[in-house]
């Protein structure tokens, strides 16, 4: 059995479904990522986990106890710790007893609230900072606080909800690191809440993409990105363009299907996973990285296009193209040292092995 299992999950507010029936698991020692846009309800699934909602239908287990099913537990009584988007560290007391908080509401013996409460706050690098307030420390530092107290109890499911959203990029790109490596050593169940993709591919173990309180697709980081389940999917995993586009009868070679768009009457793409008939309206799909560019036209190629750089974006270490074809607009990303400029005619090969089609 996973260490958390959630079951048929339903929570609203008067006539708006927040949750709408849904069903995960977590396994002991993995970390997950509820993925979404606001409103999605991966909060509320979390705040659900910890007890500070209550849904109308379900169950959640964790390690193997009902939370809900024999009588609701309190989130005192589910072995979790929480770390909230805000912090919420007390600004009137210092680090030390900030993390030791909870040991002190637990009657345990002062030596042992010393030693536990030691030993995680340099497990977090607040080692010798025990005496400062929250005010005397950055903006990082605080966050780990909030960590630390959260693991002091050692409990069996770490809840994290948008933790680093308050920080700055260059920070919250080194807390990720920190939060990954910190989880991993202890071993603790984690599930983590965020709206952006870049802090959820690195982090996770397994991501669960949410949209308005459903689970979309769940996988790994890298099949969630390779293979999205649905236009929203890839929408909102990185870059992607998409081409609206009408499958015809006809297949083309390695199985992969042929379809019309607003400039081509016979593009290759990959055979989507659910059966669609002649005719059907999709969207053929490909990364802006997969696609390549070609001052010549290479010979021998299927899927391959003369446009003409509408715009060119410079992003340090790479160069976005955005090539119009027959006024459909693709994006490239490229080498930032390709000389093209605006104005110029390139052909973009779309390879019939990356392009997929998505409803």
């Amino acid at each position: 059995m996973a260490h958390i299992e959630i079951s048929q999950l339903f929570k609203s507010y008067k006539k708006t479904v927040a949750v709408n029936r849904i069903d995960l698991s977590v396994e002991k020692g993995e970390l997950l990522t509820l993925l979404g846009p606001s409103g999605c309800g991966k909060t509320t699934t979390l705040r659900c986990i910890a007890g500070l909602e209550k849904p109308q239908e379900g169950e959640i287990v964790i390690d193997g106890r009902p939370m809900l099913g024999r009588g609701f537990v309190p989130p005192s009584r589910r072995g979790i710790g929480m770390v909230f988007q805000n912090y919420a560290v007390w600004p009137h007391m210092k680090v030390f007893n900030n993390v030791a908080y909870g040991l002190k509401l637990e009657k345990l013996p002062r030596q042992e609230i010393r030693t536990r409460t030691m030993q995680v706050l340099e497990m977090v690098g607040l080692g010798g900072l025990q005496e400062r307030y929250p005010g005397q420390l950055s903006g990082g530092q605080q966050q780990r606080v909030a960590l630390a107290r959260a693991m002091v109890r050692n409990p069996k499911v770490l809840l994290l909800d948008e933790p680093l959203s308050n920080l700055d990029a260059k920070l919250r790109e080194k807390m990720r690191f920190e939060i990954k490596s910190l989880a991993r050593r202890m071993g603790i169940t984690s599930v983590y809440v965020t709206h952006d993709q870049a802090e959820a591919m690195v982090i996770s173990d397994r991501i669960a993409v949410m949209q308005a309180g459903n689970v979309v697709q769940i996988d790994t980081p890298q099949k969630i990105y390779a293979q999205p389940a649905d236009r929203f999917v890839a929408d909102f995993i990185g870059a992607m363009n998409f081409i609206a586009a009408k499958i015809l009868q006809s297949s083309g070679p390695d199985g992969a299907m042929k379809v019309r768009t607003s400039f081509c009457d016979g593009l290759l793409c990959q055979r989507p996973a659910q059966k669609m008939d002649g005719g059907s309206n999709v969207f053929a799909s490909i990364r802006p990285e997969d696609v390549e560019v070609f001052a010549e036209p290479p010979a021998g190629r299927p899927n391959l296009f003369r446009g003409t750089i509408a715009h060119r974006a410079y992003l340090g270490n790479f160069l976005y193209f955005f090539v119009d074809i027959n006024g459909e607009m693709i994006r490239v990303q490229v080498p930032y040292y390709l000389p093209q400029a605006e104005g110029e005619a390139v052909y973009l090969y779309l390879d019939p092995q990356r392009c997929k089609l998505l409803v």
